[in-house]
């Protein structure tokens, strides 16, 4: 039988418990909003209530400790800290993220989100306002019906606790760094039902690149209650205003027309010191769960978000091959534009558990709607007087190429589309140690409008766009400390890319599977994960060129990927914690070789820090990672390397604590990523954090 007939069977004769349970359960249902608060369980990769150890992907979390700790307050930064994950910022404002050897193309905000326009990531948000991030590696099926094999990245907001109090921090450091904070909690009510949370962020700084500033605040606040006996209310609200100076829009060219490799200061960029991308965000949210019994709840979450962003850009592009023999050979191009986006998600869903054939089972079923609008407006100049002349030997100055007189913006491009979709799980206890999870979505995307990075000038009408995805899961303890597990998932993803006629390409479809072993060890203290991954992706989007218009065109070509994933994650001693990973994987085109050379084959990575017996007050850790050669063809190379950063922190008081970070404390040159381009890593820098707890 098919997944998909299992499924609907089964949520039939779960549906039938269901009725019953609420009858039996009703009187007792009472919520309690304390209890709730310290008991948040994240629903990782199903949706379902399961621990990690219990589901049948692989999930890394790195938490506010461990960011704080390494001073990660940007989250590209702090997603670095995790196992199985690259970060390639191919810009100072935009970076993409791939793992398993295609780009991560969906973000969540607690569970919530679409799609990513090419996966493409503008701006970073501030790690403050977050309490652990989640990283899902796999096809994500499950989790929005949408979605290649990379993985789902979910960031978990802070929520309301049970006590008050709160923290300040101020962080001062190289680059003229100067960094405030505040987080600071408090219960509302004298029966502790209703509670507020306030979380403030201001950052200011220069960088190692030329010209380059960056200035950015970020405010979050949330309030949780109770309502009646059987209702939590939860509404919170967000804003971020970023201002960058000098921005880099395009990449470094490190390659010389006969095909040696540049080799420039780490400080060098393209950018003129006329430029901005300033981009502005404001979200809301508002949720209600409502216990149905103690074992079943209904849950309704709606949330918004608005965003902006202005730019004026500079993009320094080589003419021919690569750089002349004497750095020339780069002409520019400025650009300005403002680009509004609209996004609302609604998601209500009934999830809990029911008795069957003598065990205990659990289920979740919900439906939800997703609406994004973008628009873009261009401002002109004068091309002719303004585009595309020719620049001084690299690198140069910021003060090379006159900035254009701009004149007022245009519309450009706009589009919008809508993700409906119905999905179900639900968790069998088939036998003792053995679950079955099955799942299933299906899914309904509408889109209209034209692309916003296409450079179109007409709208395109796209067929709406019909899919039914299902996920197989098994699990097996093979021991109290030890499980097996395997999973299956249909991959389907739609696509914005444009072939070289300027049609769009068909969605991306394919199949992924992974199977492997978690164990538990010293009393739950370390989990270890062993897993063995697959998949096939038919028609992906494979950059091919660019246009004589100069429009960027893509082809569809089918990949396959596999390889291994280790992690061992834990304490190792009472006052010593431990993260190590390796990821080792294989990426092959239609004809059987290598592609996607940039993405890293092998990465290690790995995070210690202990206290200190015979100093209490002092604790220190290391983390960093080691990956392999990569290279693009026609572009930048970058050899095996090693980077790692370092903290130590001092209790000065029971309530002060100073701490220092050196990053790259061997001051390592690098290139960050070479995907979409080549941009050098920053090089050793530190910086010195007051904490002070309220």
């Amino acid at each position: 039988m098919k997944p998909t007939i299992i499924m609907g069977a089964c949520a039939l004769a779960a549906a039938a418990n269901v009725g019953t349970a609420f009858a039996q359960e009703a009187d007792q249902a009472v919520v309690v909003v304390p209890g709730k608060r310290e008991n948040r369980v994240s629903k990782g990769a199903t949706g379902l209530r399961l621990e990690i150890k219990d589901t049948p992907q692989t999930i890394s979390t790195i938490d506010k400790e461990e960011m704080e700790d390494f001073g990660t307050t940007g989250s590209n930064e702090a997603l670095r800290l995790g196992t199985g994950i690259n970060v390639e910022q191919y810009e100072t404002n935009r970076a993409v993220f791939n793992a398993r050897g295609f780009e991560v193309q969906l973000t969540q905000v607690d569970g919530l989100g679409m799609t990513n326009d090419y996966g493409t990531v503008a701006g970073q948000q501030d790690t403050y306002i977050f309490e652990r991030i989640e990283l899902i590696r796999g096809a994500n099926g499950l989790l929005t019906g949408v979605g290649n094999s990379s993985g789902t990245i979910n960031y978990v907001r802070k929520r309301p606790t049970n006590k008050d109090g709160g923290e300040v921090k101020f962080t001062a450091g190289e680059n003229s760094l100067a960094r405030g904070a505040l987080d600071y909690n408090k219960v509302l009510s004298s029966d502790g039902a209703w509670a507020g949370r306030l979380v403030v962020a201001h950052e200011d700084k220069d960088s190692y690149l030329r010209g380059l500033h960056d200035k950015q605040s970020t405010v979050y606040g949330v309030i949780d209650g109770q309502i009646g006996s059987n209702g939590m209310l939860t509404f919170g609200f967000g804003y971020q205003n970023a201002k960058q100076k000098s921005p880099m829009w395009g990449s470094l060219t490190l390659n010389y027309a006969d095909g040696r490799m540049a080799d420039f200061d780490v400080s060098s960029s393209t950018s003129q010191d006329w430029t901005f991308w300033n981009t502005k965000s404001k979200n809301a949210f508002v949720e209600y769960t409502h216990t149905l019994s103690p074992n079943w709840e209904a849950k309704a979450t709606y949330t918004v978000r608005n965003a902006e962003e202005e730019v004026r850009l500079f993009y320094a592009f080589p003419s021919g091959a690569g750089l002349n023999n004497d750095n020339t050979g780069l002409s520019g191009w400025p650009y300005g534009s403002f680009v509004t986006t609209d996004n609302s998600v609604f998601d209500v869903n009934l999830n809990g558990q029911f008795d069957a054939f003598g065990r205990k089972h659990s289920l979740i079923a919900g439906i939800s709607r997703s609406h994004q609008k973008t628009a873009t407006s261009e401002f002109n100049y004068d091309t002719a007087t303004y585009q595309f002349l020719p620049l001084p030997a690299f690198p140069y100055a910021g003060n090379v190429y006159p900035e254009p007189v701009w004149s007022a913006a245009t519309p450009a491009s706009s589009g919008e589309q809508t993700l409906t979709r119905f999905y179900g799980a639900s968790r069998f206890n088939v036998a003792d140690g053995a679950n079955l999870i099955l799942g299933m979505n299906a899914v309904r995307l509408e889109r209209e409008g034209n692309s916003r990075y296409g450079s179109l000038v007409t709208n395109t009408n796209y067929p709406d766009t019909k899919e039914v995805s299902p996920y197989v899961g098994v699990t097996y303890d093979f021991t109290k400390q030890t499980l097996g597990y395997v999973s299956y998932s249909d991959i389907f993803q739609n696509q914005d890319q444009v072939d070289i006629q300027g049609s769009y390409l068909a969605p991306m479809t394919g199949v992924n599977y992974e199977a492997g072993i978690k164990s538990d060890w010293m009393n739950k203290k370390m989990l270890t994960t062993v897993a063995l991954f697959s998949s096939e992706q038919q028609g992906i989007a494979t950059f091919a060129g660019i246009s004589g218009s100069g429009t960027y065109y893509y082809e569809p070509k089918d990949v396959k990927s596999k390889g291994i994933e280790l992690e061992a994650t834990g304490k190792i001693s009472k006052d010593s914690k431990l993260t190590v990973g390796l990821t080792k994987l294989k990426v092959t085109g239609p004809d059987g070789n290598d592609i996607y050379e940039w993405i890293p084959r092998t990465v290690v990575n790995f995070k210690f820090d202990t206290k200190f017996a015979s100093i209490p007050q002092l604790k220190a850790g290391i983390g960093g990672r080691w990956q392999s050669d990569t290279s693009k063809t026609g572009g930048a190379r970058q050899d095996a390397y090693f980077m790692a950063n370092m903290f130590a922190s001092y209790e000065v008081t029971d309530k002060a604590t100073l701490r220092l970070n050196i990053n790259n404390i061997t001051d390592k040159k690098y290139i960050g990523g070479l995907s979409n381009g080549a941009i050098y890593g920053a090089p050793r820098t530190a910086a010195l954090t007051l904490d002070y707890q309220l």
